[in-house]
């Protein structure tokens, strides 16, 4: 795995992204090894706790712009549309989601606490993959950032689907709508996190600690407030995310939108 690292110390197992030249984003083989490695750990009898995080003061800026923009990769042009020749935005967004949200689903699933470390940015599919994390403790210099509009897409990454349970619909509208970048206190004070630690690195006692815990019992009670919570229907909302924005991918505002993203100006929406 090139940009993804794990390592287990003791029945806690990390899973670090590691791409600093691109702001810990995800390409194809980036995702593909983030869902292999999630999955490894979920179903790990021995590793009783998982943390993710970012490396490098970053934890994640989501999908790869830059890469969707170079159209992806030939050879994984499987996901394409039929009758399509050349894989355009949409279907480079759907390799990448379909490995994203597959790690999301097996999170989620797991009996057993996911952990989000967030030092530095988190942002779109990154915003996302920590808000489907059971708890997520942020340092001081976290931010959090809806961060979908500004490119013109509808939000992935199970972020539609978390944010009405976690912070209620009023305040979902406030960060969809308004796109706030949320700094690690406003972020507390909102319930989009459990707690803020002076040190990133602390939140390895906070795992060790969860290890040693009752982790069948607390298996199965993650499972009992994920039924209270809907969680049931996650898999079929993610599909629905990931066929929304594939298709917006396609259209006029995110081909306005990726232009103004690495032009460095403001998106002109809707102007004609």
């Amino acid at each position: 795995m090139t940009h993804i690292i794990t390592s287990v110390d003791g029945a806690v197992g990390t899973i670090t992204i590691d791409r600093p030249q691109r702001f810990n984003s995800l390409d194809v083989e980036t995702a593909r090894d983030l869902r292999k490695a999630g999955l490894q750990f979920a179903r790990d009898e021995n590793i009783r706790a998982v943390v993710l995080r970012g490396a490098n003061g970053v934890f994640c800026s989501g999908a790869d712009l830059k890469y969707i923009k170079a159209g992806g990769d030939e050879d994984l042009n499987y996901l394409k549309p039929r009758g399509t020749r050349d894989a355009g935005a949409g279907a480079v967004f759907k390799q990448i989601l379909e490995y994203i949200h597959s790690t999301i689903s097996e999170i989620r699933r797991a009996p057993k606490p996911f952990i989000a470390a967030v030092d530095g940015v988190a942002a779109a599919g990154g915003f996302g993959l920590a808000m489907a994390c059971d708890l997520v403790i942020a340092s001081q210099r976290a931010s959090f950032e809806w961060a979908y509009s500004k490119t013109g897409l509808t939000g992935a990454e199970s972020s539609t689907f978390m944010l009405p349970r976690l912070i209620g619909l009023r305040r979902s509208f406030e960060l969809l709508f308004l796109n706030p970048r949320l700094d690690a206190t406003r972020a507390l004070e909102m319930g989009l996190i459990t707690a803020i630690y002076p040190e990133i690195d602390q939140v390895a006692d906070l795992a060790g600690r969860l290890a040693a815990g009752p982790t069948e019992a607390l298996g199965i009670a993650k499972e009992l407030l994920n039924q209270a919570a809907g969680m049931d229907r996650l898999d079929y909302h993610l599909d629905r995310e990931l066929e929304n924005l594939a298709h917006i991918a396609d259209g006029a505002n995110f081909a306005e939108g990726i232009g103004a993203f690495f032009e460095k100006r403001v998106p002109q929406f809707g102007v004609k």
